[in-house]
Parts: structure tokens; C-alpha cells; sequence
């Protein structure tokens, strides 16, 4: 008979005392534990949905089966691109184009057009800042964004950001690990060098960190609010005197009504500016914007252009180059008249709305959309009675889509939750009954409102 050594004997006699259920209730967590390493990254599970893309696919749902709906929840054009942009991209498919990388930067006659377009259409700025070097072509403004962020900040920097703004910046930047400052707007629905200078000393004061950057678009989104040429001057001097990068946000330069559009390339020689081929040049699905750097930022952009993006979508480029031609000028504008008809009868219809009151409607001086406060008496947020709800009931009861506040709001505060954005960019037959809806539906709201306060 084999003799077993006496260390595994005891090893053995260890064993038998053991209590293998213990053992099997371990093994499930020790999967569980082990498959936590595969998963989303904390830094996508902080960023929130886009919630307008949340209520277009219910309103999409909603179609599908039958329903008609009135979109007044995306800023995107009821018209595709012009016909000469749409008839160069079919051309250069069938010229036996190949279609290959561009530069990085992009392609030079299409930044070179871009060029002539600002020395043409704004007075001001150094010709320097407006030179085809100076232009990097993007997949979009979104690209722009990234491009923009990832080159000007780093993790823990503080970058401010209106109360009320597109939600993207703060879903990006917090991605990227930026800290944001949410800087809360006048009553003119504005952020100006008097509400940004009120932060910095605030945060002087309380011993924050200063700020590192400003992204601030004017025309703004979600309030159609538009900075006067002096209350950008003001601006952008301020962020020059406290070292603050300002990025300017010019999507939606060439959709205004009365009020004249000025950039910030001429009053600082450091602010990085974004736009897009998505608004005024009605290409959205065409993912094609720019931005116009400072000196600085050449060198590093094309560095993370060319390992992020490569380069923004050729074909997309190629067509772009239609743009400006006399007769694509021409029918943008055409789509500007549609969207000033489409303005000014939705703000006709708010005035018949006595519930909310002219104060709580953000100017709309430019881009397609209104923004309205429902106010505090018509929202019962304690009952779950805000726009969020709101909006929801509208389009299943209506089929109306518009967009709650909560995606453009300081999450700190409940604004988001008593506002709502309404989009005219559709076609004005579509707006006009949409807002006619609204104010038939909106008594019963305000009953459902005050009659859950009194519970």
C-alpha cells in the first residue's frame, strides 16, 4: 500500500471538514467579479441620452403604426440639401471618382470657398484669421466639438457653459473629464460678459478653480437668443483679459431675423470657431462642418484630425463645393423666408396663449426654434406633472412632438422640467397645426396641473 506524505494528509483532512457549500455560494460571485472587468467604461456610463433623439424615436414609433405626427422636436430642415450640392455628389459618383482620403484638413478649394465666404459676408477680422491654413473641414460640428475639446483641455479643467445650451457640450466635456460651470443666463435668455464676469469673481471668492474654456453659441439653442455685435466684442475681450479659450459656436450664422450676425474671429485672435453644412445649408446626413482655428492649434489639430477622423467624408466635401454658388444661395434663402413665416406664426399663437406669459418666451432672434417657460404655476413637479410629462402626453394624445427642457437645462436645477423647446424647422403647414394643437391642449394640462396641486 502507497504511503501519502503527511502535507497531503493534512491538506486531505482540511478538505473533508470544509463546507463545500460555502464553496459553491463563492464560485457565482467569483464569475461575476471577473466578468466586471468587461463592460461600458465609467466614462460612457456618465453621458446622458440626447433626449430630443428619445422623443423622435417614440414619434417615429408612433408613425410606423399609423399615426400622423407633427415634428416639432428636431432642428432639421424639411428640406435636403440644395440641388446643386445634391446633383455635384451624384456626378462625382458616376466620374469614376475614387473617393480617397482628402487632407486631414480637407480639401483646399472647399476651405478656400470658405474663406471668401467670411471675408465677404463679416466686417472685421484680420485676414490672417480668415486663411484657407487656418480652416479644418470636420465630420460635422460634432467632430468639431471633439477636435475642439480634446486640443484645448485636459481632465479636471473647468469649462463654462450656459444654463440653457445644447446638451452635447456638457455630455461631451464630461466624457472627456472636464468640469463644468454652469453659468445661469440674463432674462434675455443670454450669456454676456456681465453674467460671466458675476462667475469669475464668484469663483475667485469661493477659492474654485478658474476657468479654463467657454463654449457659447448665438444664435443659441435651445432659446433662438443672439448675442448684438457689442455683447460679443464684450465677450470676447473678457475672455481674452482672463485667458479663458473661447469657442464660438456660429451653426446657425445665416438664419436671423433683423439682427445683424457678427463673428468672433474679429474681436480675438484666440477663440476657435465651429459651424456646420447642418443648418443653414440644410445637409444634415451629410455629417460636414469647420472650424477656423488661431494660430496656436494648427499644428495640433491636424494632429488629432488626422489620427481621430482622417479626414471628414470626401463625397460630402466634394459636394459642398456647390455651396455658395449664386443659384444655391438662392434657394437657402428661400428656406429662411419658410422659417421666418414659420417664426413669427408661432409666436403669433403664443400671444393667444394667456397661461404663459410674453416674458417666459426666449427672443427667438435666430435658428428655428422657441423656447417657452411653462412657469411655475403650470407644472406640479412634486406630482410628476413637468414637461417631461407634459411633452409625453402631448404626442401620445396629439401626436405632436416637442422637446422637454430637461435636454438643455443645468441639471442642478429644475428649469429643464418647466420648459419646452419647439422646433419650426419643418414645413410651416406642419408648425401651424402643431402649435394650434398646443393651445387646445394645453387648458386641459394646466387643469391636470391644479387639480393634482390641490390633492
Amino acid at each position: 500500500m502507497r504511503t501519502l506524505p503527511a502535507t497531503r494528509i493534512a491538506v486531505l483532512l482540511w478538505i473533508s471538514n470544509f463546507d463545500w457549500q460555502d464553496v459553491n455560494a463563492l464560485i457565482p460571485n467569483l464569475e461575476t467579479k471577473s466578468k466586471s472587468n468587461i463592460g461600458p467604461s465609467k466614462r460612457s456610463s456618465s453621458v446622458k441620452s440626447f433626449k430630443v433623439m428619445d422623443v423622435l424615436r417614440r414619434a417615429n414609433q408612433l408613425e410606423s403604426e399609423g399615426r400622423t405626427i407633427y415634428h416639432c422636436e428636431v432642428g432639421q430642415p424639411a428640406s435636403g440639401a440644395p440641388k446643386r450640392v445634391a446633383q455635384a455628389a451624384v456626378e462625382a459618383l458616376t466620374n469614376e471618382n475614387k473617393m480617397g482620403y482628402t487632407d486631414a484638413f480637407g480639401l483646399l478649394p472647399l476651405r478656400q470657398k470658405i474663406s471668401d465666404h467670411y471675408k465677404k459676408k463679416y466686417s472685421g477680422a484680420p485676414e490672417d484669421r480668415l486663411s484657407a491654413d487656418r480652416i479644418v473641414v470636420t465630420t460635422g460640428s460634432s467632430g468639431g466639438f471633439l477636435l475642439a475639446f480634446t486640443a484645448c483641455f485636459d481632465t479636471g479643467d473647468v469649462i463654462a457653459l450656459a444654463s440653457s445650451g445644447y446638451p452635447c457640450y456638457r455630455n461631451i466635456l464630461q466624457a472627456l473629464g472636464c468640469e463644468l460651470a454652469n453659468v445661469p443666463i440674463s432674462e434675455e435668455f443670454k450669456l454676456t460678459a456681465t453674467e460671466l464676469r458675476k462667475e469669475i469673481q464668484q469663483r475667485k471668492e469661493d477659492g474654485k478653480k478658474r476657468l479654463k474654456g467657454l463654449i457659447l453659441s448665438s444664435p443659441g439653442n435651445p432659446t433662438g437668443a443672439m448675442l448684438s455685435v457689442q455683447e460679443l466684442k464684450e465677450l470676447c475681450e473678457l475672455c481674452e483679459e482672463e485667458n479663458i479659450r473661447f469657442l464660438s459656436d456660429e451653426i446657425y450664422h445665416g438664419i436671423s431675423y433683423g439682427k445683424e450676425e457678427a463673428t468672433a474671429l474679429a474681436f480675438s485672435s484666440t477663440a476657435i470657431v465651429i459651424n456646420s453644412f447642418s443648418k443653414y445649408y440644410s445637409m444634415c446626413g451629410w455629417r460636414l462642418g469647420w472650424m477656423i482655428l488661431p494660430a496656436d492649434l494648427v499644428d495640433t489639430i491636424n494632429v488629432l484630425q488626422q489620427n481621430m477622423f482622417i479626414n471628414a467624408p470626401t463625397i460630402s466635401q466634394t459636394a459642398a463645393l456647390e455651396c455658395w454658388e449664386a443659384e444655391t444661395i438662392e434657394e437657402l434663402e428661400s428656406h429662411v423666408a419658410r422659417y421666418r413665416a414659420s417664426r413669427e406664426l408661432v409666436l403669433k399663437e403664443m400671444e393667444t396663449i394667456k397661461q404663459i406669459p410674453a416674458k417666459n418666451i426666449a427672443p427667438a432672434d435666430g435658428g428655428f426654434y422657441v423656447y417657452v417657460d411653462l412657469g411655475d404655476e403650470n407644472v406640479c413637479l412634486e406630482k410628476g406633472l413637468g414637461s417631461t410629462e407634459m411633452c409625453r402626453q402631448f404626442l401620445e394624445e396629439e401626436g405632436v412632438a416637442f422637446t422637454p427642457g430637461t435636454d438643455f437645462e443645468d441639471p442642478q436645477n429644475n428649469l429643464g422640467d418647466r420648459r419646452v423647446r419647439i422646433s419650426y424647422a419643418g414645413e410651416t403647414d406642419t408648425v401651424r397645426k402643431a402649435i394650434e394643437k398646443f393651445r387646445l391642449f394645453l387648458p386641459a394640462w394646466v387643469k391636470l396641473v391644479k387639480d393634482a396641486k390641490t390633492l
